[in-house]
């Protein structure tokens, strides 16, 4: 699929005349439909969730026909859907950097939802269009323009500005711009205290996720679901897309192996949004309370409208300090594994989750520093030179300026989870110290830290098998029957089409 960004959009605006850029915006939806993406039937709903029975029956309360060529609009920016619930409340936002809103809906004076408006061709409305895809207002001050009563904030890990390293502790703070208070779940806690929870009405959570199990988001959702049940409070997840949310992979989570980068029996790869997983862990009961307290409050999912689980999504803010473009989404399900093991994936270079490296252990010819920076204070091999395979990638865009039909094709040799890249790697280290037995010299161990990686897979045998010289295909195959009634299992909870 080509995909033409709001970002290109605005730079050919500004440098053509109005009928050169409709001329151009012409092309391109015509590329866009020559390319299979097709209208198809999408159904929206809005799950509410009184008990953990009632989870599996949605309310369907619109249908709308969902189109490749129309931008999709974020839960957060779907103001009519939750705006209600939020009246006379008070309120706490579970954010950080990534929940953000066009500025123009989120305008007080905007009592229609974009998505809503009457269609135009004119330029006008071709205009208005691009400005609402871009996302640069936090849905904090959002809210607070339209006078939600916002009593306090709590984040998770990096913090509520996204800037704290990974496995760095979150202090709990006062919002310098709003006076509010900032709780933390990344710190002496990571789940709602009671203090936290004192005098709240309504939770609205409202993070950008990237679709893997180990990225901990998704636990601090869970967290917040526990909480807020145990207390009778209401939760409203705002549901964002998936940038991973074409792959259903990797073996399932073994409850021994329960983690807070794991606590689910799902897969590493999942394929659903944060939104459809909410009503999955309430459906399920997953969470640690008495089963009678699923009856003492309501979940609700305001989805993202106009979403294919299959089109391509470039997140408009890095979700985390060590996942800055869509490269490194793309690579983190795969080269996540490496922080089990000797191998740097790149923290504390310019291309975290972008290359493998050892100072050793040979992996490219490219030599890359590493050096502790803010995103990584305590980096793998810091100090060192790494002998590193950088990967490149360009995503299928249309050249500024130029014909609809010349783009570039070039992709990440990695999508999903990549078995070989991992078996690659152990062989490497195998090769090397094979070839220094004779010198005499300290050999380098592959799984330095094997516990963590058995909690990254959700299971130990991912690393046997590795360690037995399985092959991709047998390790894949190994999996499979949980894959399949994991799949069965979560189509009740399905916001949006499914890929199969």
């Amino acid at each position: 699929m080509k995909v033409l960004t709001s970002v290109t959009l605005n730079k050919v605006f500004r440098r053509l005349t109005s009928s050169a850029f409709i001329a151009i915006l012409s092309s391109a939806l015509i590329s866009l439909s020559l390319n299979g993406c097709a209208q198809q039937s999408l159904s929206t709903h809005v799950y509410t969730s009184d008990t953990g029975g009632n989870a599996k029956h949605p309310t369907l309360i619109e249908k709308q026909p969902v189109s490749s060529t129309k931008p999709f609009t974020v839960g957060a920016e779907r103001y009519s859907k939750y705006l209600p619930l939020l009246a006379g409340k008070r309120v706490s936002l579970v954010v950080n950097q990534s929940a953000l809103v066009s500025s123009h809906s989120a305008l007080p004076s905007s009592t229609v939802e974009p998505e809503e408006r009457e269609s135009s061709n004119s330029l006008a409305a071709q205009k208005n269009k691009i400005k609402t895809s871009q996302r640069n207002q936090h849905l904090l001050d959002a809210l607070l323009q339209r006078s939600v009563n916002v009593v306090s904030i709590m984040s998770p890990e990096h913090g509520f500005r996204g800037d704290k390293g990974a496995g760095e502790k979150v202090d709990s703070n006062i919002d310098a711009k709003t006076g509010i208070p900032i709780h933390s779940l990344y710190g002496a806690t990571k789940k709602p205290t009671p203090d936290m929870l004192d005098g709240i009405d309504v939770i609205v959570f409202d993070i950008q996720d990237v679709g893997v199990r180990f990225y901990t988001y998704l636990s601090t959702l869970h967290y917040v679901l526990e909480a807020a049940f145990a207390r009778n409070i209401d939760v409203i997840v705002l549901d964002r897309p998936n940038p991973n949310g074409r792959y259903v992979d990797g073996p399932v989570l073994q409850s021994e192996f329960s983690s807070f980068i794991g606590m689910h029996p799902i897969p590493v790869l999942h394929g659903m949004t944060l939104g459809e997983l909410a009503q999955m862990i309430v459906g399920e009961q997953w969470l640690d309370i008495d089963v009678s307290s699923y009856d003492n409050a309501k979940l609700t999912v305001v989805p993202v409208q106009n979403y294919q689980r299959t089109a391509h999504y470039s997140l408009p803010v890095a979700p985390s300090p060590n996942l800055p473009n869509d490269l490194s989404i793309l690579l983190y399900p795969t080269l996540c594994f490496f922080e089990g093991t000797d191998v740097s994936i790149g923290r504390g270079t310019d291309f975290p989750f972008q290359l493998i490296g050892h100072p050793f252990v040979e992996f490219g010819k490219t030599e890359i520093p590493v050096n502790a920076n803010s995103a990584a204070p305590h980096p793998k091999h810091e100090n060192t030179l790494l002998s590193a395979h950088v990967f490149s990638y360009a995503d299928p865009t249309i050249f500024e300026g130029s014909d609809s039909k010349q783009t570039t094709h070039k992709r990440s040799p990695i999508s999903g989870l990549d078995i070989a890249t991992l078996i690659d790697a152990y062989s490497r280290f195998s090769e090397y110290n094979k070839m220094i037995s004779a010198s005499n010299a300290s050999e380098e161990i592959f799984f330095t830290r094997p516990d963590f990686f058995d909690k990254l897979a959700g299971t130990d045998a991912l690393r046997y098998q590795i360690q037995a010289g399985k092959t991709p295909a047998e390790i894949r195959q190994s999996w499979q029957k949980e894959l399949s009634k994991f799949r069965e299992k979560r189509k009740a909870y399905l916001l949006y089409e499914d890929t199969d």
